[in-house]
């Protein structure tokens, strides 16, 4: 008999969501960066196990909004969580019990579906200190599941992977066995382009960049061509990200390409324009572009 349920992964900003989603499904499918609020909008990962199919629904970070691709972000992690069969909190357990967390378990506790909860990070934290952890949160709201987890080692994702893969309902696959991930090549380039300004522009253009896939080519030798465009608020922000001479931007498309063609399994032909536009982070049409639903 095959199952197949949907998995929302939620947590506040630097959670370790993303890396959870990617170890669980064995390749890249969430972007990963040392900076919060990294993933803007629900991606699926398909993971088999056995004869249960789990989709996992990473999630933006849940954090306090104030612009409209702010309330865009959390509308999606809400909106991950509504569709789901049961949703995974995902506790940096290094923090512990912040304002962030506080709020979100607040709010699912209000919640109907099942909700497990999995302490993260273990391997930076004294083993003593995980159970007090454990029962504050339990304390707060009642936890269907808890794991105690490290997504960056691996260590309790083998006992987390099958408790899902039982819990997912009966049913019919929703995507085919080979299938990792339902997100299109084209933004899969834009997140990997993305993650590398993340990467390489620390703080200085942490968050203010958009990217979109403006073409993408199929070559007869098999190659693809991707045309990228970077959008950014400020002129001081696009001369950051073109460098001196052009080294900054030559380094980001370099590192992006060489990420996507190990992603695609083929040669890759990237080309990058930056472009700044005032207030892109507030437009509609912009945020749609980049696979968030206008939250008002």
């Amino acid at each position: 008999m095959t199952r197949c349920g949907l998995v929302a992964i939620l947590g506040a900003p630097n959670a370790g969501k993303s890396t959870l989603v990617n170890r669980l499904a064995g390749t890249k499918v969430s972007i990963v960066s040392p900076k919060p609020q990294t993933t803007r909008f629900r991606i699926r990962a398909v993971v088999m196990h056995g004869q249960s199919q789990i989709i996992l629904v990473d999630t933006p970070g849940i954090f306090a909004p104030r612009r409209r691709l702010d309330r865009a972000m959390v509308a999606a992690a809400w909106g991950g969580a509504q569709d789901a069969d049961l949703s995974l909190l995902v506790v940096d357990a290094r923090a512990g019990l912040t304002d962030a967390v506080r709020r979100i378990v607040e709010t699912l506790a209000k919640s109907r579906r099942p909700v497990w909860l999995a302490l993260n990070k273990t391997d930076l934290i004294p083993r003593e200190r995980l159970l007090p952890l454990a029962a504050e949160l339990n304390a707060m709201m009642t936890f269907a599941e808890t794991f105690m987890v490290s997504a960056e080692t691996g260590d309790g994702l083998d006992r987390l992977e099958a408790r899902l893969a039982a819990a997912m309902p009966p049913g019919p696959y929703l995507f085919p066995e080979d299938e990792l991930t339902d997100l299109p090549n084209r933004m899969l380039a834009a997140e990997i382009v993305r993650e590398q300004i993340l990467r390489q522009t620390h703080q200085e253009v942490p968050h203010h960049a958009s990217v979109e896939t403006e073409q993408w080519t199929e070559n007869a030798d098999g190659s693809v061509r991707v045309d990228c465009t970077i959008y950014v608020s400020r002129r001081t922000q696009k001369a950051i990200l073109i460098g001196e001479k052009g080294a900054r931007i030559r380094a980001i498309g370099q590192s992006a390409r060489m990420e996507l063609a190990r992603l695609l399994e083929r040669p890759v032909h990237l080309f990058l324009n930056v472009k700044e536009r005032e207030g892109w982070d507030e437009e509609r049409a912009r945020l749609r572009a980049i696979g968030l639903e206008d939250a008002g």
